[in-house]
């Protein structure tokens, strides 16, 4: 059986736990495939396009490489300009590039107060003056077509030309990192929109604590560091969390990948949510932290160090075969149909 499932799973082959349904949460690879991607078109100044694991778009703008991504906000109700604005600035700083403009898009269901549009909008302009980005645009409106308010950003960045990676840059035998832990916006959505599910099971002061998570998802800084100090490629963890991400990371890079489960950091807040509530926190969103592919392991986690990021490493990139070693097993590597995020949600308040 086992020889079976490493063949069913060779490194080009797309993993049949992606639903080919249209079900809540990322779009399958397969789907992206065989119905997006034959779709987009290029151009001779386009350097790195989409791709399964390639967040954000490298356009050849002479001096400069101009980075662009976008991302909307659909899981969280809480913070959500916030969390917008660091979401798409994550995928720029994921390129080691640095944002430099917004343009944000506010979708909000009738019956939206405009105490609501005002909150979302002062999130996300301190936000963007925290990190330095301007937003410079977007569009607002009120439509039947939502029944919760959707936020969609696109960000653009600046690197000198040659000077960005992106997810595709891994080698054979790189040391695999990620930065901070496992599934630090995923804790704090949990702790804030499911508070009223966890009373009683997890303490007010550790729920407490995991809501102020939401402080730590910016990944501008490692991203800063570890371009500079032997990275080969990097990639934020989002939607699936940590065992998306790193499948992710080797599909875009043609590769083999030995994920080490049990160093990944997990804190105790995020511990303490996820057993009360049946959740794998490496298979919960997880903006906040970085994966980095590295040459020089040693170098780049000094270098995230001095930016006063904690990093760890947590496996080997390799040749090829994808796999993940817990408890003292080793087992296929296969990211998640669906992110735990809505797993949950919907075990909760019901279908949407």
């Amino acid at each position: 059986m086992r020889s079976r499932e490493i063949r069913k799973y060779a490194v080009s082959s797309i993993p049949p736990c992606y639903s080919k349904a249209v079900i809540p949460g990322k779009i399958s690879p397969d789907l992206l495939r065989r119905l997006v991607y034959p779709h987009l078109t290029t151009r001779p100044d386009v350097l790195v396009a989409a791709g399964i694991g390639q967040d954000s778009a490298v356009l050849d703008f002479g001096p400069h490489a101009c980075i662009i991504t976008c991302d909307p906000i659909t899981g969280a109700r809480r913070e959500l300009g916030r969390l917008a604005v660091h979401v798409a600035c994550n995928d720029v700083a994921a390129t080691g590039a640095e944002p430099v403009a917004l343009l944000l898009t506010l979708l909000l269901p009738p019956g939206s107060g405009e105490a609501e549009l005002e909150l979302i909008m002062r999130e996300a302009g301190e936000t963007a003056v925290a990190l330095g980005v301007a937003i410079v645009g977007g569009h607002t409106e009120v439509t039947p077509r939502v029944t919760d308010i959707v936020a969609v950003v696109t960000a653009v960045g600046r690197a000198e030309s040659g000077g960005y990676l992106h997810a595709g840059g891994a080698r054979p035998g790189d040391a695999l990192l990620v930065s901070k832990a496992a599934a630090i916006e995923g804790t704090a959505i949990l702790a804030a929109d499911l508070a009223g599910e966890l009373a009683g099971r997890v303490a007010p002061e550790v729920l407490a604590r995991a809501r102020r998570f939401m402080d730590e998802v910016s990944v501008l800084s490692e991203g800063r560091a570890a371009v500079r100090a032997g990275a080969t490629a990097m990639h934020d963890v989002t939607e699936g969390g940590v065992l998306t991400a790193v499948w992710e990371l080797a599909e875009a890079s043609g590769l083999g990948v030995e994920l080490w489960a049990d160093a990944v950091p997990v804190r105790q807040e995020t511990t303490a949510i996820c057993r009360a509530l049946g959740v794998d926190p490496l298979r919960l969103i997880g903006s906040g932290a970085l994966l980095v592919a590295s040459g020089d392991p040693d170098r780049t986690l000094a270098a995230l160090a001095g930016a006063g990021v904690p990093g760890t490493r947590i496996g080997t990139m390799r040749a090829a075969g994808r796999v993940v070693r817990r408890d003292g097993r080793e087992e296929v590597l296969v990211p998640p149909a669906r992110d735990e995020l809505w797993r949950i949600l919907e075990e909760v308040n019901g279908p949407a």
